[in-house]
């Protein structure tokens, strides 16, 4: 591991509003900030937003500018991407910021059941030849129910064809409640304030033209179920991804 990161992960270690645990330490326990992270963290009630695989944290840290009366957490294993959101928080005093480095597959150990209101996923890796290492995929929405509220909302925003695809399809095949949905997010007219948001590797894409794509929808409980609906992979390389490239 370089200097350059080890000093980041030491710089995090400074930071209160900074999280860093090992997939080991919460294995076979929950974390003591389970159910507390409004008390121990925020020291208030607001309700809490996840942004899951956050890279940088541009989203986590502009939905918090934008939204005041909610507590928005970003959650990545990638420690030295998250040190440039994680700082930014810090020198401009942001107080309704957090972020946890840990592994997603291990969200259940770290918040209670209605404890998040919402979660954002934000370009992931579609994960095109392991299902089950997607991230929306029917194992991590069992996860996303252990923590969300009966009816809470996911959002991807992604520019993969092939992770867009996937989703709509498995919304489709477990009847998931669609509130907004579009294969062209610049071309539509959901577009806002909030979807405009644009992170450094989002910046890339569209500097490639590729159009990005965007669905939220709600989360019921119920038997889970794959689709079994082939689906196209993307025919580009995406940043640290493995697919041909463009």
């Amino acid at each position: 591991m370089g200097k350059n990161k080890l000093a980041k992960f030491a710089d995090m270690d400074s930071f209160d509003h900074v999280k860093q645990v090992s997939f080991r330490e919460v294995i076979n326990q929950d974390h003591a900030l389970k159910g507390n992270w409004n008390s121990e963290m925020f020291g208030n009630d607001n309700p809490i937003i996840l942004e899951l695989g956050c890279g940088k944290g541009e989203y986590t840290v502009n939905l918090a500018k934008r939204f005041p009366d909610r507590n928005f957490i970003g959650v990545d294993i990638k420690g030295s991407r998250m040190w440039k959101g994680a700082r930014q928080v810090k020198e401009e005093g942001i107080k309704n910021v957090a972020f946890l480095r840990t592994n997603i597959e291990v969200i259940n150990r770290f918040f209670a059941k209605n404890e998040v209101e919402q979660i954002w996923l934000t370009f992931p890796d579609p994960q095109m030849k392991k299902t089950k290492k997607r991230l929306t995929s029917t194992k991590f929405m069992e996860l996303y129910r252990e923590i969300l509220p009966d009816n809470g909302i996911v959002h991807l925003k992604t520019d993969s064809n092939f992770q867009f695809n996937y989703t709509v399809e498995m919304v489709k095949e477990n009847n998931f409640e669609v509130q907004q949905c579009t294969d062209n997010l610049y071309e539509s007219d959901i577009v806002d304030d909030v979807l405009s948001i644009k992170t450094f590797y989002e910046k890339q894409w569209i500097e490639r033209g590729i159009d990005i794509k965007y669905i939220s929808f709600k989360l019921h409980n119920g038997e889970l179920k794959e689709s079994d609906v082939e689906i196209e992979p993307d025919p580009y390389r995406s940043f640290g991804r493995t697919a041909r490239d463009i």
